[in-house]
C-alpha cells in the first residue's frame, strides 16, 4: 500500500467553507512566520545585535554563535508559502557603506545574503500563481536608515512595492473578506511600519508576544493581551515566538555548546500550540505567528481554528 501523503496547505484559503468567505479577514485565523527571513542569515556579515557582541563582528566564532541563536526559520519564504503561511515578519536593513545607495536586506542579529527586492519579486510571483491566497507582508525595523538617507530609502522601497505588486494590493481603506478580495483580483496586504503616503499600504499591525524564553511566561503575557478589548476592524498578531533576554542573562543561552534556538523552539512549540487551541476557544485570535512554521503541525493547527465555533459572521 502506498504511503499516505500529507495534506497540502498550498491553497488552503480557497478551500475554506463558503460560510467563511464573507468573514472580515480580521476574524480569520492566519498562520504567520516570525522573523521570516532568518533562514538566510549571512555568517560573513557584521553583527547587528545583540549590542554586547557588536564589537566582536570580526571574529568568526562570535558570528557563528549569533547565527545559531538568531535562526528562527529553516525553510525559504517560498516553501513557507507552499506550507500555508500567509503572514510574514520582514525586518528591513541597509548595510553601511553599501555601494548601491538603495539596496536593502533583511536582518535578525546578522544581515541576510539575499536582498529585499529579490525576495519580494519571489513573493509576487507566488501570489500571481495563487490568486485566491491572501498574503500579509509586514515590513518593519528599518535598521541603518540614518536621518540623511531615511527619506530616500523609504520613498524608494514603497515605490518599488506599489509598482511590483500593483493591482494585487488590497488598499488600507478596504475591509477585506476572502470574497471581496477574490472579486477584485487582489491578494496582497503590505503593512509598512513607518510614515508613508500610499493608499495601497497599511499602517503597523500590532504584534503581541511574551518577550521570554519561558513558555509559561509567554502564555501568561499573551493571555493579558488577548483578553483586553481590541478594535473590531483591525489586524493583530499573537506571537508564539520565544525571545532571548537583552541583558547579560543572554549569555546563559548563547554560550550553551550543544544547544541552539531551533532546538529550544522544537521543545516548546507543541505546548504553545496546545495553549493557542485552548485560548482560541475563549478569546478571538487573528494572525498567529511562530518560529519554525513548517514543523510540528503549526500551520494545520492554526488553519483548523477557522472551522471551530469561535468564528462567527
Amino acid at each position: 500500500m502506498p504511503a499516505k501523503k500529507d495534506k497540502s496547505y498550498c491553497d488552503w484559503m480557497s478551500q475554506l467553507p463558503p460560510e467563511l468567505h464573507d468573514i472580515p479577514f480580521f476574524k480569520l485565523a492566519i498562520p504567520g512566520s516570525h522573523d521570516s527571513m532568518s533562514y538566510d542569515l549571512d555568517i560573513n556579515s557584521s553583527i547587528i545585535e545583540p549590542d554586547r557582541l557588536k564589537r566582536l563582528s570580526r571574529i568568526y566564532c562570535a558570528r557563528k554563535i549569533v547565527r545559531k541563536w538568531a535562526v528562527t526559520q529553516d525553510e525559504t519564504i517560498t516553501k513557507q508559502l507552499d506550507a500555508g503561511v500567509r503572514y510574514f515578519d520582514l525586518r528591513i536593513a541597509r548595510k553601511a557603506h553599501d555601494p548601491d545607495p538603495t539596496r536593502l536586506y533583511f536582518h535578525h542579529g546578522l544581515y541576510t545574503r539575499t536582498d529585499v527586492e529579490t525576495v519580494l519579486k519571489d513573493v509576487n510571483d507566488w501570489a500571481g500563481g495563487h490568486p485566491k491566497e491572501i498574503l500579509v507582508l509586514a515590513l518593519s525595523h528599518f535598521h541603518g536608515f540614518d536621518k540623511n538617507v531615511a527619506e530616500q530609502l523609504h520613498r524608494h522601497l514603497t515605490s518599488f512595492i506599489v509598482t511590483l505588486f500593483g493591482a494585487k494590493l488590497i488598499h488600507k481603506r478596504d475591509i477585506p473578506t476572502l470574497k471581496s478580495c477574490w472579486d477584485k483580483g487582489r491578494n496582497v496586504i503590505v503593512s509598512y511600519d513607518s510614515r508613508q503616503h500610499f493608499n495601497e499600504l497599511w499602517s503597523k499591525i500590532p504584534y503581541y508576544y511574551g518577550n521570554s524564553m519561558n513558555t509559561r511566561d509567554v502564555e501568561s503575557k499573551l493571555c493579558q493581551f488577548l483578553e483586553k478589548p481590541s478594535p473590531a476592524q483591525s489586524f493583530f498578531v499573537c506571537g508564539l515566538n520565544l525571545t532571548l533576554p537583552e541583558n547579560a542573562r543572554i549569555l546563559l543561552y548563547i554560550l550553551r555548546p550543544c544547544d541552539n534556538l531551533v532546538k529550544v523552539i522544537r521543545r516548546s512549540l507543541p505546548r504553545l500550540l496546545r495553549w493557542v487551541e485552548q485560548q482560541a476557544a475563549k478569546t478571538p485570535v487573528n494572525i498567529v505567528a511562530s518560529d519554525l512554521v513548517t514543523r510540528d503541525g503549526f500551520v494545520p493547527t492554526i488553519i483548523k481554528l477557522n472551522t471551530s465555533k469561535r468564528v462567527k459572521p
